[in-house]
């Protein structure tokens, strides 16, 4: 399988509504595009918030790209998309470099996410896995020595295991490394990589020997291809729901995910009410696309964060 590090432009055009805070209605024509790009995880709950517009006001367009949380910080920190999806927070090198273009941004938290460990229905023997099995299989030592699946395991059969995950442009790479290797990025590099999960879905689906691991919802809504591995972390395997992820059970692989807003874009509209719509909405919206939503406390507190941070974005501005 080849790299599929590519980006995806899903084009969706929506309604903004609301052109006073907390207001759901649309008062005036908005006009203008959004353009976001980012996570894949991070993707279907955009994809979900943008689609609710559809109906409202036609004549703004949100574009949302899959390149990945790293991909679409590169692509942030050129000024080229105003909303990052992200599935991990900013690194350090992220940062700077969006300094160094005078690029200034807020971090948003929009709901929590589990990482599903994934094999191929057919397989009867991997039911639940240690979390010291799985740095076993994904650590950078592994590369070339651990290549069958009773070398995990005895009791496992001795047949090729093949891995699937996403690629290093990934948040999800990068937290499930730190989380289960120890480091963010450490990772064996003989495995099948992909920033779009539908590639990695179909990659378990295929092959009776094949493990892999990306966000939850892109399992829930390919339960009927894929099966569950229990994440044993020392009290027992736990698989990955909503319950689960919500309790804090299923750890260490639940986190929360992130859009992030240009300060730029901030003085915007139309920005403005797609971001107010996300936040006020997105308890509603992220269950029907598999994820896990924030308190409602969390949400309020985020809606709040982001309006100081226009109304500094533009106390700035009038002031120049």
């Amino acid at each position: 399988m080849k790299n599929y590090g590519f980006s995806i432009v899903v084009l969706v055009v929506v309604a903004m509504i609301g052109c006073q805070s907390g207001d759901s209605s649309v008062e005036g024509g908005l006009s203008g595009t959004i353009n976001i790009d980012g996570s894949s995880t991070v993707f279907p709950v955009t994809e979900a918030v943008a689609e609710e517009f559809r109906s409202e006001a036609p004549d703004v367009r949100v574009t949302i790209g899959i390149s990945g949380t790293g991909g679409g910080f590169k692509k942030f920190s050129r000024g080229e998309t105003v909303i990052s999806d992200a599935s991990r927070p900013i690194k350090e090198s992220e940062a700077k470099a969006c300094r160094e273009k005078n690029i200034s941004y807020v971090e948003l938290t929009v709901a929590y996410d589990g990482l599903a460990v994934v094999v191929n229905p057919q397989n009867d023997w991997a039911l639940s896995l240690t979390t010291e099995e799985l740095k076993k299989i994904w650590e950078p030592e592994a590369q070339g020595t651990i290549v069958k699946w009773n070398q995990v395991r005895e009791t496992f059969p001795d047949e090729k295991l093949t891995l699937l995950g996403p690629g290093t442009a990934s948040g999800t790479f990068d937290y499930f490394t730190k989380a289960i290797v120890g480091k963010s990025g450490s990772s064996r590099g003989d495995y099948m990589p992909s920033e779009d999960d539908h590639v990695l879905v179909q990659g378990v689906a295929g092959d009776k020997y094949a493990l892999g691991f990306f966000g939850l919802a892109y399992f829930q809504e390919n339960a009927d291809k894929l099966k569950l591995v229990g994440v044993d972390a020392g009290s027992g395997p736990v698989k990955p729901s909503m319950e689960t992820v919500k309790s804090g059970s299923y750890a260490p692989l639940s986190r929360p995910i992130f859009i992030y807003v240009n300060s730029d874009a901030a003085t915007r509209p139309e920005v403005i009410e797609f971001v107010e719509f996300y936040l006020t909405h997105a308890a509603s919206l992220v269950p029907d696309v598999g994820y896990i939503p924030l308190p409602d406390s969390e949400y309020t507190e985020q809606l709040t964060k982001f309006r100081n941070f226009v109304k500094s974005v533009n106390t700035t501005s009038e002031s120049e």
